[in-house]
């Protein structure tokens, strides 16, 4: 299992088709699921309910022996450690790839996004962009190089599993 991680317009889509085809991976990104669906809006909570279809669908292609790649921005640590946990389950490794630019290059990416392919995305502020960088929590090179053990699981979660549960609810509320 890949998981790209970072913030948007940093490259993790670009990187993930190139995954797919390298790795032979199903590749699964959020963001086409939500254009798809939802056109010019992107409500949170759908797209955390999004978000938790896609990891069930990747992970069951873990355990049909296949390669999965999972395209959006995984910024907390309990994401990708919950992640981390469902892959080792299935006999999988995980592979993170982390992207990162500088501000300056990010709004440049994302303003030419937007030029050339605005159903792509959406509209981002500079104080939306610079909210996302304070949030972001990013991996440690344990988590890069797989050599850090999987957290346990948050406070009030027996197991990860059950964490997924919550973080990516079965439907929208």
């Amino acid at each position: 299992m890949f998981l790209t991680v970072g913030l948007p317009c940093t490259g993790k889509t670009t990187a993930a088709r190139r995954i797919e085809i390298e790795q032979n991976a199903l590749r699964l990104t959020k963001d086409e699921w939500v254009k798809a669906l939802y056109g010019h809006e992107n409500p949170t909570s759908a797209g955390d309910v999004i978000e938790g279809r896609l990891i069930q669908i990747g992970l069951r292609a873990l355990e049909l022996g296949d390669n999965v790649v999972i395209d959006y921005g995984l910024w907390s640590r309990d994401e990708r450690s919950a992640l981390r946990q469902a892959a080792a389950d299935r006999g999988a490794t995980v592979e993170l790839r982390y992207f990162e630019l500088a501000p300056a290059e990010q709004r440049k990416r994302l303003d030419q996004r937007q030029a050339e392919a605005p159903h792509t995305t959406w509209p981002m502020s500079d104080e939306e962009l610079a909210e996302w960088a304070a949030f972001i929590e990013i991996p440690t090179q344990g988590e890069l190089d797989g050599s850090e053990p999987v957290d346990d699981p948050p406070a009030g979660f027996a197991t990860w599993d059950e964490w997924r549960g919550f973080r990516w609810p079965p439907s929208v509320s």
